[in-house]
């Protein structure tokens, strides 16, 4: 299996820079990026996205986000993900792409599911994360999930308005779920959700606020994850995962830059609660949330 790892932390203080670091042969698009901060209005955005193995299943997304945090040194946005793939599969590096290169990207380049990705954010502001949900069977008639992301990150609609005339078409994909978000500093960051596995409308993320779930309320602060399954269910690697991930956004303000890299790279890596996922699936519980 391949596994892209990638994290995007916006801090909430304006201005105009913004800053790439990733692995060797993304180092081309730092200047592009440059260009990112005087169209957000953002300060010192880090999005790194690398490509490493690992063992267990770690198709996940983790993310943190406040509009308007008090603290001028606190983050609006911090997302850490992975999306594990077969290595025989296609795809391009992250890059950009599209009119004037606005669009960041990583992108599937298998037969007949050219163009999609998983993970995406352009230079308007607009991001979105994609995960598979997990099913016995797939269809492979079905459309390619990926293209749900990159018509977002190239469309005018706004993330709700999006997410509403997707949930309409959700029956002609396989199972997935999809985060779509417009951050805009004028008129505040908006991070919409929707699962074709779950209601049958999308619902509006609020910040500290909690959503009806299928096991439980959110009690985080305006921090969800997401992996193979409805948002937040709570599978054992997502649960570990979070845990993690919670411990380093509350060290976020007092770290350096560098540091809470390495620390969302940490929670990333780490697996130990992955396994006996894979175990329990590969037994035949490919629904479960245990």
């Amino acid at each position: 299996m391949r596994y892209w790892k990638a994290f995007l932390v916006i801090p909430a203080r304006m201005g105009s820079r913004v800053h790439w670091q990733g692995r060797a042969g993304l180092a081309a698009g730092k200047q592009r990026l440059a260009g990112l901060g005087a169209a957000w209005s953002l300060r010192d955005c880090v999005a790194p996205c690398e490509q490493s193995c690992s063992q267990g299943p770690m198709c996940i997304i983790f993310f943190k986000f406040d509009p308007r945090p008090v603290s001028k040194n606190a983050y609006r946005l911090i997302l850490a993900a992975n999306r594990d793939e077969f290595y025989h599969r296609p795809s391009k590096l992250a890059d950009f792409w599209g009119n004037n290169n606005e669009v960041l990207s990583g992108l599937d380049m298998e037969e007949g599911k050219e163009g999609g990705t998983w993970l995406g954010i352009s230079t308007r502001g607009k991001l979105a994360a994609l995960t598979n949900y997990l099913q016995p069977r797939q269809d492979r008639d079905a459309r390619g999930r990926g293209e749900l992301v990159t018509h977002f990150l190239t469309t005018d609609m706004d993330s709700l308005s999006y997410l509403k005339k997707v949930s309409a078409e959700g029956h002609l994909y396989n199972g997935f779920n999809l985060i779509a978000a417009d951050l805009s500093t004028e008129k505040g960051d908006v991070v919409c959700y929707y699962g074709n596995r779950g209601e049958p409308e999308p619902v509006v993320l609020a910040p500290g606020g909690s959503i009806p779930c299928s096991f439980f309320q959110l009690r985080d602060g305006g921090t969800y994850g997401l992996s193979n399954a409805l948002l937040e269910t709570p599978w054992r690697k997502l649960c570990f995962g979070k845990q993690l991930f919670l411990e380093a956004v509350e060290r976020s303000q007092e770290l350096p830059k560098d540091a809470l890299i390495a620390q969302l790279l940490h929670v990333l890596n780490n697996d130990e609660a992955c396994q006996t996922q894979l175990l329990r699936t590969r037994a035949g519980s490919m629904c479960s949330p245990f």
